[in-house]
């Protein structure tokens, strides 16, 4: 799975996050912070709260006509949740540093829906809808401990509620299919935990929810399968309260200004919504493209600092390979007559500003500005007069928005005190194309409207040389 690749990569980083003392601002020289009197503990109980965003990727495949080759799309339930967590951890020594194990228990209510796809050929019309309103999760946690900041990887159990409804109409008739139950299966997932002071921590975290499979006889006009594919990715924020332990007073705020370079790498998960109309025939179809894959490439940026705010400007571009070659539509009956997708986001890249908090050796951050990138799509199209292939190529601008982490990053040891490490989530809207081509001897019209969803590490090699504290 391509996302087993990017949670490595976030443990990876995350061994080498450690705390930094800051120097006064640039005009001062460095001078070295009073050690703490003690190292930071995580073990004990927790508890907190949780806001964030969620995106489903849920394959759909309804084979209408019984030919073997149904219909394929994804609904992409998005929307808003938020509820709150307990936990435990347990931190101990080893030769990596301090590692943690921990167990926690989390419950949302959600708002992820999606009402938007719709099939109208020849006076039949389909539409489908999905919601997600509730789910919660029961993990463990292991991660390593650099003072305080932990970066974690987590797994466990999954269950949520999940609602799919699918009417069809033919002329004056209508007929209905709905499912309304509980699912259950597997989540895997990453994350940075901070102290903020006293006995408060604030997290940022991506999951990504498996709920299983499930296949219904449907109750439509014609009694077809409907398979379904439930896969959601969580994007949140969190604030903990840490029930005992010693209370944390942040040292002085590191020193963040200057320029620094970097690389990234992480995943990403799109929702296009798009369309296909062809008024000859006479179809219209509205449907999501989702695609989805690993991101990598680089940054550069400069801070300036007051005090503990920092204010900065950050410029990368990324390879990347999201990708949504399972989509079909248009009857869907090859050889017959049928429209399969295969849609790409090549590259892309973002100038943002950022504006950030740093507590200690630790930066919190929002972000925000221009995105632009590279969308491909080709068409598959069979009709009488045999198979084509229309390619469409655009270069999109836009905007994106987002929020991160960043510490300090000392991998084992091996780095010196410029390294930085930091885990980052992106909105990203890229705008929409359309595309005239011919299906068959009629003219059609193609769009897309290009959104996506990305959770990335990176880490950042500054020329400010920050000092390092010692724990």
């Amino acid at each position: 799975m391509k996302l087993k690749k990017y949670l490595l990569a976030t443990a990876f980083v995350g061994l080498g996050s450690a705390p930094t003392l800051a120097a006064d601002l640039a005009a001062r020289p460095y001078t070295k912070a009073p050690a703490l009197a003690a190292v930071y503990d995580w073990t004990g109980f927790y508890v907190g709260v949780n806001a964030g965003v969620g995106l489903g990727r849920d394959r759909l495949q309804h084979d209408w006509f019984g030919s073997g080759t149904p219909y394929s799309f994804y609904t992409s339930p998005q929307g808003g949740f938020g509820g709150g967590q307990i936990g435990y951890n347990w931190q101990t020594a080893s030769v990596l540093g301090p590692i943690v194990f921990g167990v926690e228990a989390d419950i949302q209510g959600a708002g992820l829906n999606d009402a938007r796809t719709n099939f109208s050929i020849i006076g039949t019309n389909t539409a489908y809808s999905q919601k997600l309103d509730w789910f919660g999760t029961a993990r463990g946690r292991i991660g390593i401990a650099n003072g305080p900041v932990l970066s974690y990887v987590t797994a466990g159990y999954a269950v949520g509620n999940v609602k799919t409804d699918a009417t069809q109409s033919v002329l004056a008739f209508t007929s209905k299919f709905s499912t309304d139950r509980t699912q259950s299966g597997w989540v895997v997932g990453s994350g940075v935990e901070a102290a903020l002071g006293g006995n408060w921590t604030g997290k940022i975290e991506y999951l990504y929810l498996n709920l299983g499979n499930k296949t219904d006889a449907s109750t439509l006009f014609a009694p077809t399968p409907i398979n379904t594919e439930i896969r959601e990715n969580i994007f949140r924020v969190g604030l903990n309260y840490r029930i005992g332990g010693t209370a944390y007073a942040p040292v002085v705020a590191a020193n963040w200004a200057g320029f620094y370079l970097g690389g990234n790498f992480g995943s990403g998960t799109g929702r296009d919504r798009s369309s296909m109309n062809m008024p000859a025939v006479p179809l219209a179809e509205t449907f999501n493209l989702a695609p989805d894959g690993i991101n990598g490439g680089v940054q550069a940026g400069y801070n300036w600092q007051a005090a503990n705010w920092v204010f900065g400007l950050e410029a990368d571009i990324q390879g990347s390979t999201q990708k949504d070659n399972k989509t079909c539509v248009t009857f869907c009956a090859p050889p017959l007559v049928f429209a399969a997708y295969d849609a790409t986001l090549p590259w892309f890249g973002t100038v943002r500003g950022r504006l950030g908090y740093s507590v200690g050796s630790t930066l919190f951050y929002a972000t925000g500005g221009l995105a632009y990138g590279s969308v491909k799509t080709k068409i598959a199209t069979n009709s009488l007069v045999g198979p084509v292939t229309q390619s469409f190529s655009h270069t999109n601008a836009g905007w994106t928005a987002g929020a991160g982490i960043e510490t300090p990053f000392r991998l084992l040891g091996l780095l010196g005190p410029n390294w930085t490490a930091k885990t980052e989530y992106l909105y990203i809207d890229l705008g929409s194309n359309s595309d005239s081509f011919i299906f068959g001897a009629a003219p059609a019209t193609a769009t897309r409207s290009v959104t996506e969803h990305v959770f990335r590490t990176g880490i950042n090699y500054h020329f400010n040389s920050p000092v390092v504290a010692r724990y």
